[in-house]
């Protein structure tokens, strides 16, 4: 399994590119951070990865990735499900028993620092607590390819530090994970970065 891009290139409006001649494979099992000024193509790249947009030029090859999941830049969820649910539903999805579910969430839940929040609404947890619930239930889908913008943009310095702890644990669970990140201690969590802009 793995993601490579050769001379990837795009642009929105002809004389205004973004990037050009990209050249870089993501392989399972790594964190990459995806890095630049606001407006050099971060999110774009991402959604390009993602093969909802089509490059200007260039080429993406994907190689038994059958699965993608995208955790946003501000957190979504259902405001009186509860955190344990968020992970547990998508197993559920993938084929488990509730009960096997539930077991399995709680693990998820534990790895990014989450515990005590099984029984709480969505609706009541902090941003911090929302952006790791996200992350835990893009994991809980088992996707090949998790793409991962901005998690740390609207968040204070304290949520941040913890966020990046749980992004880091990401690299261990085989699937390629890539950040589109601005802050530079997200950055630092990433194995690899690709680096956008002048």
């Amino acid at each position: 399994m793995r993601v490579a891009a050769t001379g990837l290139t795009h642009w929105f409006r002809p004389g205004m590119v973004l990037f050009q001649d990209l050249d870089f494979t993501l392989e399972p099992g790594q964190v990459y951070g995806v890095t630049g000024p606001s407006g050099s193509g971060k999110s774009t790249l991402l959604t390009i990865l993602a093969g909802w947009l089509k490059p200007r030029g260039g080429e993406i090859r994907r190689e038994g990735v059958n699965a993608m999941r995208w955790v946003f830049q501000n957190p979504h969820g259902v405001a009186g499900r509860t955190a344990l649910d968020h992970i547990a539903l998508p197993l559920v999805a993938r084929g488990l028993k509730r009960h096997e579910a539930n077991r399995q969430a709680y693990g998820l839940l534990g790895d990014f620092g989450l515990l005590e929040t099984a029984s709480s609404p969505f609706g009541a947890l902090s941003g911090g607590e929302a952006q790791r619930l996200m992350l835990s239930r893009g994991v809980a889908a088992g996707p090949d390819l998790l793409l991962v913008d901005e998690p740390t943009a609207q968040l204070d310095r304290r949520s941040a530090a913890t966020v990046n702890h749980a992004l880091v644990a990401l690299g261990g669970r085989g699937a390629i994970v890539v950040i589109a990140t601005h802050d530079p201690d997200t950055k630092a969590a990433c194995g690899q970065v690709i680096e956008l802009g002048p």
